[in-house]
């Protein structure tokens, strides 16, 4: 027989798990990040050059979801994985509406200052980094907000530009394409549908070597059209889905988002590591796509 107090325990108990399911997502979104690691020597990769590389992508700046104590305390994790050079892919603006404070550039750029590494820190800009900057969204002229506020930080940024370093002797060039989604349409932009500025030919065109290339591109989609002559591409943008329930992600960031949401990709001797992310767009909800700093052990 069904008790009153039987009753009553497996209301509290109903009650209680639908509480803990409903506030689950928000466990994620303001998770410590986990360490995802990646061992590879790519096609093309120069014998003896041994390269160990932090990536860190989607920061997603505001508060409470990624304030300035959060991402200091993800630079100084990254800065303890003692890589020889540090990655950011992009889109460090707020990217929701559905915050209680904004992050300014001026502080989340200077947060971003404290990160480390024997060969730099070197980064590009994500589509939210361009979507929130309404003055560059008419005139293509005019310096990008988050840009500028990385360079002022002492951060290399690319746009379209590649750079040659070396490690211990040995040569490779870091490439970082322009966004491919930077451009709103709009009729008071004129503009009908989304406008990339990437330019992937002209990138590699300032490659001058045979030195092994990683190619920093905020969307994967790109993918598909990487030539060979890139031995790894570094993407973020995806979030992992954001939502992803045992491989169900009802929603994507991009169309090569759905194909390429997470992980490790090899095609047609090819390869990319699409990272999870750190922060939030849109809506402050992660589930099973927990934030994560990746760390890519190269040769």
């Amino acid at each position: 027989m069904l008790t009153r107090r039987t009753f009553l325990k497996t209301i509290l108990v109903g009650a209680a798990g639908l509480a803990g399911l409903a506030a689950y997502p928000f466990v994620e979104v303001l998770a410590r990040p986990r360490e995802t690691h990646y061992a590879l020597k790519p096609p093309g990769w120069t014998d003896g050059l041994k390269l160990r590389v932090c990536a860190l992508a989607d920061f997603h700046a505001c508060e409470p979801w990624m304030n300035l104590s959060r991402i200091k305390s993800i630079c100084a994790k990254a800065n303890s994985l003692d890589a020889d050079i540090i990655l950011l892919l992009g889109d460090y603006a707020a990217g929701t509406r559905l915050v209680s404070d904004y992050v300014h550039s001026a502080d989340w750029s200077r947060a971003l200052a404290s990160l480390k590494a024997p060969l730099g820190v070197h980064a590009i800009l994500g589509n939210h980094d361009y979507w929130e900057d309404l003055a560059f969204q008419k005139d293509q002229r005019s310096e990008n907000i988050a840009a500028n506020a990385l360079r002022n930080a002492g951060i290399a940024t690319y746009v379209n530009e590649s750079v040659r370093l070396e490690k211990d002797g040995r040569p490779f060039w870091i490439a970082g394409l322009g966004d491919q989604l930077a451009l709103l349409p709009g009729t008071g932009y004129g503009r009908s549908s989304v406008v990339g500025i990437d330019d992937l030919p002209g990138t590699l065109a300032q490659v001058s070597d045979d030195a092994p290339v990683l190619l920093m591109a905020h969307e994967p989609d790109i993918f598909p059209r990487v030539p060979d002559r890139v031995s790894l591409t570094l993407c973020g943008h995806t979030h992992g889905g954001q939502v992803n329930i045992l491989g169900w992600r009802p929603a994507a960031a991009s169309a090569g988002s759905r194909r390429y949401s997470l992980g490790q990709y090899r095609e047609d001797n090819r390869d990319m590591i699409v990272s999870k992310g750190l922060g939030c767009s849109i809506l402050p909800v992660r589930v099973g796509a927990w934030p994560e700093i990746v760390l890519i052990e190269l040769g």
